[in-house]
């Protein structure tokens, strides 16, 4: 087990979790009159039967109660039965979210190595919760339920490389307007004794354009090239754009703050269009205010 396969499980972990609930939903219908344990087992059992890997099926209980035994690869555990199992976020998940989940890695009590539960919550004919199927998944067989088609990774590659490309040409347009920001404090003499506002504002504006493609050039390496998803509420390609918006309302931000310092020295009357630019930056800080809210409810309602 590597960290490969975590993130590989991370990212085709929606995938998974539509195949084991394709399986409980074909092999255990839900709402139907009579449930009992001696029905559902059966059904668990056929289940195991397809999933060559699967290190074990049990049942628990409307309060989280094992009722059944556990039904390992080459053995039954008889044990098992009766032990609470509410705690564990297989059965918790389940019945808060009233649907199929599947939890995040964990050492398994059965093998030892990294597995995923699956879980199902059973109703009777009258909507009313009344046991919770699980499912012991190795991490690694997960990964391979859910892997990508050859497609799929053929178009990640060309993206990655696209990105990479992209990345490059952007940081040399970033190197060259960090150079030429330099080379206007020798050019332009700006030292103590030869301080000119103007050249100082030329100066900042080129810094704060090569910072903000840098700061934008770095998301895309972390997002998209290496994979790091540090903020779990905003997905990569949405973070992207936000870095990016946030980068260009603090460049435009400076640009208003200079130009006010610069319009009240040289021509007061043009102070207006350094208001114009504030209430364009105010309505950007808005709009990114409102992407942020439905990005983060969008995200969370796919993750969960």
């Amino acid at each position: 087990m590597t960290a490969s396969d975590i993130k590989a499980f991370s990212e085709s972990r929606t995938k998974a979790r539509a195949y084991f609930c394709y399986l409980f939903s074909k092999n255990i219908p839900d709402k139907l009159p009579s449930v009992s344990v001696d029905a559902i087992i059966p059904k668990l059992l056929k289940i195991k039967s397809e999933l060559e890997q699967c290190d074990g099926v049990y049942l628990l209980d409307h309060r989280g109660v094992q009722v059944s035994p556990t039904y390992t690869k080459d053995k039954t555990v008889e044990d098992d039965i009766g032990k609470i199992r509410s705690d564990r976020a297989y059965y918790y998940r389940a019945v808060k979210e009233n649907r199929c989940t599947i939890t995040d890695p964990y050492p398994s009590l059965i093998t030892g190595e990294l597995t995923i539960t699956a879980s199902q919550p059973i109703h009777d004919e009258n909507g009313e919760l009344r046991y919770v199927a699980c499912i012991d998944i190795p991490i690694d067989e997960a990964v391979k339920i859910a892997h990508p088609s050859k497609l799929d990774t053929i178009t990640d590659k060309f993206f990655m490389y696209s990105y990479s490309a992209f990345s490059f040409a952007l940081s040399a347009i970033a190197f060259l307007l960090f150079v030429k920001a330099i080379q206007s404090f020798f050019m332009q003499e700006i030292t103590p004794n030869h301080f000119k506002i103007k050249d100082m504002f030329e100066s900042t504006i080129l810094l704060t354009l090569s910072l903000a493609i840098f700061d934008l050039v770095k998301t895309i390496i972390e997002e998209e090239i290496l994979g790091r998803h540090k903020e779990h509420n905003i997905s990569g390609p949405h973070k992207t754009m936000v870095r990016f918006l946030g980068s260009i309302i603090i460049a435009l931000s400076i640009e208003a703050l200079m130009l006010v310092f610069k319009f009240a020295i040289t021509d007061p009357n043009k102070l207006v269009y350094s208001l114009y630019i504030m209430i364009g930056v105010s309505l950007l800080l808005i709009t990114l205010a409102v992407y942020i809210k439905f990005t983060k409810i969008k995200v969370g309602e796919e993750g969960s």
